[in-house]
């Protein structure tokens, strides 16, 4: 017998019957179980409902494939968009391991940065990770920076040393607003992440691993000088850190587009187009909505 494109099949499950699967894997006994489950688990019951192809096809039918309890899966969301335009607004902050002579046996790295001027405003090294140790290492940064703290961003991951009791209730006593990656999600925190790479690989890096706390801590002394008043920073147009956290950036990037607009006039056929852009960034956004980007803003993640 020739069936036509419009003929229903004469062993389609009637609404009633479909009706009674949607009802039976949506029970508390067969929600948290797939269609390959359910219908063996019948089956030993002496129950036949459908196939189990059937079954998935009614789910799909319905977006029932996924979670079917009531508490759904935690979701996380990307963080919250913060947004820099001088010192001193948007701070990032981590912890990096340090080997030592010990197999197994690490110190760790606390280092706190101004997202706008990349600077180094607070580090530490420690023999352990605790909330308590971060509090202190923050209080002594805005010490150091002369602010009180009050609607300063500090960004972070989701580690304990950032989310303890301690660390927390100062950051509210400070005014600070505390703002945190997802979980197991690197590129919500691309400052602090690229901070550690630059210490790494740096030049003065130690070639072996250094044996005690005080060593490590001597060097991250000198990290912190060299990174923040010699090396170039590539993320704010070649200055470094100091000269953008104390506003020197805005009249040395001037002077290098009158130098570059001076050897143009001078030598006009050397140029097929504009010169090098040294327009300083104004702004400087952490996890940003996406978005066109502009040339005058730098954007991470």
């Amino acid at each position: 017998m020739r069936r036509g494109p419009n003929t229903v099949p004469a062993n389609k499950l009637s609404p009633e019957e479909k009706g009674q699967v949607i009802a039976v894997v949506n029970s508390a006994e067969f929600r948290d179980a797939s269609p390959s489950k359910v219908v063996p688990r019948l089956a030993d019951r002496g129950i036949y409902l459908a196939s189990e192809s059937t079954i998935y096809r009614i789910l799909k039918a319905e977006n029932l494939l996924g979670h079917r309890t009531n508490a759904r899966p935690a979701t996380h969301h990307r963080p919250e968009p913060y947004e820099a335009s001088a010192p001193n607004q948007v701070w990032s902050w981590d912890i990096t391991f340090l080997k030592t002579t010990v197999t197994g046996i690490f110190f760790y790295l606390y280092l706190i940065m101004d997202i706008y001027s990349r600077k180094i405003v607070g580090f530490e090294v420690h023999e352990k990770q605790t909330d308590k140790l971060s509090a202190l290492l923050m209080e002594r940064a805005l010490e150091a920076e002369g602010i009180d703290g009050k609607e300063l961003v500090l960004h972070s991951d989701n580690g304990g040393p950032m989310k303890g009791a301690t660390m927390l209730a100062t950051l509210q006593n400070l005014g600070v607003i505390p703002s945190f990656s997802r979980p197991s999600v690197s590129d919500d925190n691309p400052f602090s992440e690229a901070l550690f790479k630059t210490a790494k690989y740096c030049p003065i890096f130690p070639a072996t691993p250094l044996a005690t706390v005080e060593a490590w801590r001597g060097w991250t002394g000198k990290f912190a000088t060299w990174y923040n008043d010699t090396q170039l920073h590539s993320g704010i147009k070649f200055v470094t850190p100091s000269q953008r956290h104390r506003g020197e950036d805005i009249e040395i990037l001037i002077r290098r587009a009158v130098v570059y607009e001076n050897a143009k006039r001078i030598n006009p056929a050397r140029w097929s187009g504009k010169t090098r852009n040294w327009e300083m960034i104004k702004k400087v956004r952490l996890n940003p909505l996406r978005e066109k980007q502009k040339t005058d803003t730098c954007y991470a993640a």
